[in-house]
């Protein structure tokens, strides 16, 4: 499918939803079914106000646009956080904070004009200085971010030079020329630069006030400071409700059309459904067991996803995972195509590559990527059994004991309890033992690599395949799991210097790597999510992004049920 049919899709408006769940300290009373209340709600519309309530599946792992790492916090971020730019209803970057910039001939300069109404929730004005604080922040090694040196490293001028600790913040390009110019040096030309800048890790800070609260800032509603449509109240890092409230102060408020948006972290299906029945909420989504109770519904939507699950391989923790015939047997040992008409049961569709099916297209054919591409990482018992019986023998051991690492979600439970029992039934002598933990906790785990086998997914943070295929390269932040090639790391790396401006060049270098990369086998792909949800027709104006935030919030509306 080509990119203009994938707008198209978007434009029909079909809701994308979050999968993983967590919970913090209040998870006790949120998995016993604490119901969102409808009083307020209806207060709220009593008064005239416009209020929809949502369902989160958990809670909010970080509002610090440094430290951010996943869907949820990218979610809230841009709802109370405007950047440079804003994706529209299309997936276009429209005004933000910047009002219009120019890029030099050789695409290595971006000057951005910044609008002068702009102001923080606390009065001050928005300034090209919030941004090149934000943007040192990030890439600074003291800072700890991930996202920042993924970002930036090879984009920004001297961003990687900066996050190895090999030069100060202030040499990174970005440079205030005044209040209201944003001047940008990038390392190569980057044509997707414009839609980066629409991404969390490069909204701005208020560095007094970062400041100011130190250790405290972004832990609580009250340590937050918005710009964007929304700013975030009765909140704290380990609430299970929070509130979206309208910014009076924002720029383009007049745009804003609701009054509050309200969420609430539900764990358990049924109860959520239950909520959507009787009213109290305005979306849900369907665990598989209830897609067929309610598929005939007059709510019920499918919506398609970029977001693709995997199986991580850590190499550094077990002699048996840097083994590549035992991690290309279980790539062949479990059944995709069962996994996702029985147990996912949501539309969700079979992923044999990493970059996910009506993505991208490519360059010259507008072909989609992975139709050329095609199946790398197939189910096939007979391969798996022998590649199987090869690594055993390497090995020297006739048995096999991992731990898979899982977020703890009931749709997740169900997931890899498939998963490990085809694992284990179909290679003989592996033994997979669960761990199910809060997604935040998973995340620490990911990050200090305490972990054997992870599932774990991927969502695109900007329009292009390096998106995903700079996971994995060997100095990526987000490898974690030892995982190195150099070849793979050549062909990445120079989609991002000297083949920046051959797109078709770049696209042949993103084959090859992928190919490399399952090859290898250094990871396990899943599938690609699809998500069946009900969603009351009153909700308006919420639309998608085939990357970056999921939901954005800023144009929603209540309409005629």
């Amino acid at each position: 499918m080509k990119l203009k049919k994938w707008m198209i899709l978007l434009v029909v408006g079909l809701l994308l939803g979050i999968l993983a769940a967590c919970s913090g300290d209040d998870a006790e009373e949120t998995s016993g079914e604490k119901e969102p209340s409808s009083e307020g709600k209806e207060e709220a519309a009593a008064d005239g106000e416009k209020v929809l309530s949502f369902i989160n599946p958990e809670t909010i792992p970080s509002m610090d646009s440094s430290l951010a790492t996943d869907e949820s916090s990218f979610i809230y971020l841009a709802a109370t956080t405007e950047g440079l730019y804003r994706l529209d209803e299309n997936a276009k970057p429209v005004e933000g904070i910047a009002k219009k910039h120019e890029v030099s001939d050789d695409g290595l300069t971006w000057t951005f004009h910044l609008r002068e109404d702009a102001k923080w929730q606390n009065g001050d004005p928005v300034t090209a200085h919030d941004f090149v604080y934000a943007w040192q922040r990030a890439v600074n090694p003291d800072t700890g971010s991930e996202y920042g040196p993924y970002m930036m490293n090879g984009v920004i001028k001297n961003a990687t030079s900066i996050s190895s600790g090999e030069k100060s913040v202030d040499e990174l390009g970005a440079k205030a020329e005044d209040d209201y110019t944003l001047v940008v040096e990038l390392e190569n030309p980057t044509p997707y630069f414009e839609s980066l800048t629409t991404f969390g890790t490069f909204f701005p800070l208020n560095q007094k006030f970062v400041e100011e609260q130190g250790d405290k800032y972004a832990t609580s509603s009250d340590a937050l400071l918005a710009n964007g449509p929304y700013k975030m109240a009765d909140w704290e890092s380990t609430s299970s409700s929070w509130t979206l409230e309208k910014n009076e102060d924002y720029w383009d408020a007049d745009a804003v059309k609701m009054s509050q948006l309200k969420f609430e972290v539900v764990k358990d299906p049924q109860t959520a459904v239950d909520l959507y029945e009787s009213g109290v909420v305005d979306r849900v989504d369907l665990t598989s067991d209830l897609v067929d109770q309610y598929a005939t519904n007059e709510d019920y939507v499918i919506s398609p996803d970029t977001f693709v699950y995997f199986m991580k391989y850590n190499q550094t923790t077990n002699e048996a995972l840097a083994n590549k015939n035992i991690r290309n047997a279980m790539n062949r040992a479990f059944d995709k195509q069962a996994l996702v008409d029985q147990i996912l049961n949501n539309g969700s569709i079979v992923a044999n590559g990493l970059i996910p099916a009506d993505f991208t297209p490519m360059p010259e054919s507008g072909e989609d990527f992975r139709e050329v591409s095609g199946d790398l990482s197939t189910y096939n018992v007979e391969e798996a059994q022998e590649l199987w019986k090869k690594g055993l023998e390497e090995l020297g051991t006739d048995s096999v004991e991992l731990e898979l690492l899982t977020d703890d979600d009931e749709t997740t439970k169900t997931m890899v309890q498939y998963l490990a029992n085809q694992l284990s039934t179909n290679l003989e002598g592996l033994t997979i033992n669960l761990k199910q933990v809060p997604k935040e906790q998973r995340l620490d785990l990911d990050d200090n690599m305490d972990y054997e086998l992870q599932v774990s997914r991927w969502g695109p943070d900007f329009l292009d395949p390096f998106t995903f295929m700079n996971l994995w390269t060997t100095e990526s932040g987000n490898n974690k799991m030892g995982y190195s090639n150099a070849k793979y790391d050549e062909l990445v790396g120079d989609t991002a210097t000297k083949l920046a401006t051959d797109n078709p060049a770049r696209y042949e270098n993103f084959l090859e790597a992928e190919k490399i990369l399952f090859e290898d086998a250094a990871i396990a792909p899943l599938y690609q999510a699809s998500l069946a949800q009900l969603v009351s027709p009153k909700v308006k104006g919420v639309h998608v992004n085939p990357f970056g935030a999921t939901y954005e919030y800023k144009w929603a509306d209540v309409g005629t049920e």
